[in-house]
């Protein structure tokens, strides 16, 4: 009989591998920011002239790259089964063109969740001018910083111009003490144990601002990863007064997770 462990570890080494493969798949762009010069993405999408439905994906506070260079299995993963379900995909770089390697560890930084707002807006901009893109079915999903970012980009009136935000595990207590209202159908995922970005102000602010809270029991900051064993981490922010976070997949929430996602952006 094959032990959990055992079989967990050959899911993230097939879905490492298929994370891997599928980097070849992604064109690079570039389009126009709302500051000075221009920005990076990623672009995957279905075979086919289109027109698609379009998600944008906003990366953490690590950036978009694994150590290799690639794209983050993360990021891989998600694109490779939005494209497979019929969507085209914009992964944007935030970090790279201004020179920024990682924040996690960063308390003054360089670049605010509400200053990347404006890298998705960029974005929508472009996709409006793409003939693959199905400009009334634009989606953002945002992972941590990402997702922080993603919830200022849901609170502005331009939040309209999206059919779904969806954030996964953001930081929800400043934004809480400032009235914040979702624009626009917006969902957030968390894990209710996770030490990083606390769940129950983010349960408070979708109360409050009219949006869907998904929590998920035991799972801890990024378990939607694919292949990212449970550890602990150093942060800039901790719950824990030892500044340390925990980080790691869990398959049972990231599988309820993904179904829940898919759901939400086949919704009108």
């Amino acid at each position: 009989m094959i032990s959990p462990l055992v079989r967990m570890l050959a899911i993230a080494l097939l879905s490492l591998a298929a994370a891997t493969n599928f980097a070849n798949a992604f064109e690079k762009v570039s389009f126009p920011s709302r500051d000075a010069g221009d920005l990076v993405g990623w672009l995957a999408r279905p075979a086919g002239a289109g027109p698609f439905p379009v998600v944008i994906g906003l990366h953490g506070c690590a950036g978009l790259y694994a150590r290799s260079g690639a794209v983050g299995a993360r990021e891989s993963d998600w694109s490779e089964r939005l494209t497979s379900a019929g969507y085209a995909v914009l992964l944007v770089d935030s970090f790279g063109p201004r020179g920024i390697q990682a924040l996690c560890n960063e308390r003054e930084r360089s670049l605010t969740p509400a200053g990347r707002a404006r890298d998705a807006f960029a974005a929508i901009d472009w996709l409006d001018k793409q003939s693959f893109a199905a400009k009334q079915r634009i989606a953002l999903i945002g992972w941590s910083n990402g997702s922080s970012t993603a919830l200022r980009v849901a609170g502005a009136s331009e939040a309209k111009r999206l059919r779904h935000v969806i954030a996964f595990y953001p930081g929800c207590r400043v934004i809480l003490k400032r009235g914040w209202q979702a624009q626009t159908d917006t969902a957030i995922f968390q894990g209710l144990a996770d030490d990083w970005t606390p769940a129950a102000p983010c349960e408070e602010l979708a109360r409050s601002g009219g949006a869907r809270f998904v929590g998920f029991p035991g799972a801890y900051h990024d378990f939607d990863h694919p292949s990212l064993p449970l550890r602990e981490r150093k942060a800039a922010y901790s719950q824990r007064p030892d500044g340390l976070v925990t980080i790691g997949s869990d398959p049972k929430a990231r599988a309820e997770a993904i179904d829940a996602v898919m759901a939400i952006l086949k919704r009108p």
